[in-house]
């Protein structure tokens, strides 16, 4: 599992390891799964996340 360390060990938020370890197990490497889960810590981040999925969806 992902480091709540930081630094060279890696940081996920604990509440986004679930999402990191999906991330991982589509075969992300490890720093972007971390880069995508951090970002959806917040609410506003998480539907930010989903419209640009949805426009890239629709192209």
């Amino acid at each position: 599992m992902v480091s709540a360390r930081g630094g060279r060990y890696g940081f996920v938020y604990t509440t986004r390891h679930r999402a990191y370890r999906a991330l991982r197990r589509k075969g992300m490497s490890k720093s972007k799964a971390a880069r995508i889960s951090n970002a959806g810590r917040s609410f506003g981040g998480r539907s930010r996340m989903a419209r640009k999925g949805a426009r890239r969806r629709r192209r």
